[in-house]
C-alpha cells in the first residue's frame, strides 16, 4: 500500500452540499442564525462526509469544502489587500452544446498582500480530529490573484513593481503553509485553473488583451508557486490540480496540456498533478511524456459533470493508454474535478457521486492492487 499521497484512488476534494447545510447557509445570510450556529451545522456535515469517504475506502480525506461558497474566494479574501470586485462574464459550456452565462467573482488587489491570520488551520484541525485517514487541505493556487485581472486588477500605488507583488503573495502563502504544517498537515493541494486555461486558444487571446504573454505565464506561475511552497516540510506532499472550469456541470476552457507541459511537469516543484482527462476537451496523453521520475499524475478519467457511470473496462483502457507515455507506477486515478467547486454543485445526484467514487476505488484496486 502506498505510504504517501497522492493515493492510487484519490479525489479532488469538494462534494455536493447536503440540504441541511445549504439551508443553514441561507439562514445565516438572512441573519436568522449566528456564525457559531452555522459552524455547528458545518461540523456535523463534515463528520458525515468524512464517514462517507472512509466508508468507500478512500485514504485521502477532505472536509468536502463544506465551509466555502467558492473554491477560491473564501480563502483569498482572508488575505490583507484583497477585495472582491464584481465578476467577469464568461460563457461556460455544457455537454450537448448548451451554454451557461456565469460571472465568476474577480479578486482585486487594493493594498499590500499580507497573511494577517491563519486561514485554514482551524478547519484542518477539525478535519484531522474526525478522521483516521490522511486529511487533505485544498487551497486556491496563488496564481488566482493574477490571471483573471492581470496588471489592471493590482493597485499601482501598492505595487508599482509587480515583482514585489509576486514576492508578497508567495510570502503570504508560505506563512499559511507554515501554519498548516505546524498543525500537522502533510497533504496539500493547490487548485489552479490558470495553467489549464493557458491550453485554450481563446483564453490565451484574452490573456494577451490583458497585457500578458501566454507563452511566458507558465514560467511565471511555476516561479510563484515554487516560491509559495518552498519552505514546506520535507514530508509534506504538495500537489496541483488543473481545472478548466467547473460550475454546475459546465466548463470555460478546453485544449490539451501541450502548451504548458514542459514547464508544468519539470519546472513546477510539486509532487503530483491532478489532471482532467474525462473527455476530448482535455486532449490526449502525449504531454505525459514530459513527466520525470518521482512525480505522480492522478488521471481524472471519471467525470463529475455527468451522472452516467463510466464502465470499469473503459477506464482501465484509458489508464493503459496513458501508461504508454509514462510508467504505470507513477499513475493514479480520481474523478476529473470536484463535485461542487462552488456551493451550487454539479448537476449530479448524491447516489451518482458515490457510484463514481466507488468506481475509482474498484478500478485502482484492480489496476495497482492497492488504493
Amino acid at each position: 500500500m502506498s505510504a504517501k499521497p497522492p493515493f492510487r484512488a484519490d479525489h479532488v476534494g469538494s462534494f455536493l452540499r447536503p440540504k441541511a447545510l445549504l439551508d443553514a447557509r441561507a439562514a445565516f445570510r438572512e441573519g436568522k442564525i449566528a456564525a457559531a450556529e452555522l459552524r455547528a451545522v458545518e461540523d456535523d456535515a463534515i463528520r458525515d462526509v468524512v464517514k462517507f469517504q472512509e466508508g468507500l475506502g478512500l485514504r485521502g480525506i477532505t472536509d468536502g469544502e463544506y465551509r466555502r461558497t467558492y473554491f477560491h474566494t473564501d480563502f483569498l479574501l482572508q488575505l490583507d489587500g484583497v477585495e472582491e470586485a464584481g465578476g467577469t462574464q464568461v460563457k461556460f459550456h455544457q455537454h450537448g452544446g448548451r451554454e451557461l452565462d456565469y460571472a465568476p467573482p474577480v479578486m482585486k488587489v487594493t493594498g499590500k498582500i499580507e497573511h494577517a491570520q491563519d486561514i485554514q488551520r482551524a478547519d484542518f484541525e477539525f478535519l484531522a480530529s474526525c478522521t483516521t485517514g490522511t486529511p487533505k487541505v485544498t487551497i486556491p493556487s496563488p496564481t488566482m490573484l493574477h490571471f483573471r485581472g492581470g496588471r489592471d486588477a493590482i493597485d499601482t500605488a501598492a505595487y508599482p513593481d509587480l515583482e514585489q507583488f509576486y514576492a508578497d503573495l508567495s510570502a503570504a502563502y508560505r506563512a499559511e503553509i507554515a501554519s498548516l504544517a505546524e498543525a500537522g498537515c502533510r497533504y496539500l493541494q493547490l487548485d489552479d485553473t490558470n495553467l489549464a486555461y493557458l491550453c485554450d486558444a481563446t483564453q490565451r487571446d484574452n490573456a494577451r488583451k490583458r497585457g500578458m504573454d501566454p507563452d511566458e505565464l507558465p514560467r511565471l506561475y511555476a516561479r510563484i508557486i515554487n516560491d509559495a511552497i518552498r519552505d514546506r516540510p520535507a514530508d509534506m506532499v504538495a500537489c496541483v490540480h488543473l481545472c478548466r472550469g467547473n460550475f454546475r456541470s459546465s466548463w470555460a476552457a478546453e485544449g490539451g496540456y501541450e502548451p504548458v507541459a514542459e514547464v508544468l511537469f519539470n519546472d513546477l516543484a510539486v509532487d503530483g498533478y491532478f489532471l482532467e482527462y474525462d473527455d476530448p476537451r482535455s486532449g490526449d496523453f502525449a504531454p505525459l511524456r514530459h513527466v520525470p521520475r518521482g512525480k505522480t499524475v492522478v488521471l481524472g478519467l471519471v467525470t463529475t459533470k455527468l451522472g452516467d457511470l463510466e464502465s470499469a473496462d473503459s477506464v482501465k483502457a484509458r489508464i493503459d493508454e496513458a501508461a504508454k507515455m509514462m510508467p504505470l507506477d507513477q499513475l493514479a486515478l480520481s474523478p476529473q474535478c470536484g463535485f461542487s467547486s462552488t456551493v451550487h454543485g454539479n448537476d449530479i445526484a448524491v447516489e451518482q457521486q458515490a457510484a463514481k467514487l466507488r468506481l475509482v476505488v474498484d478500478v485502482a484496486r484492480d489496476v495497482w492492487g492497492e488504493i
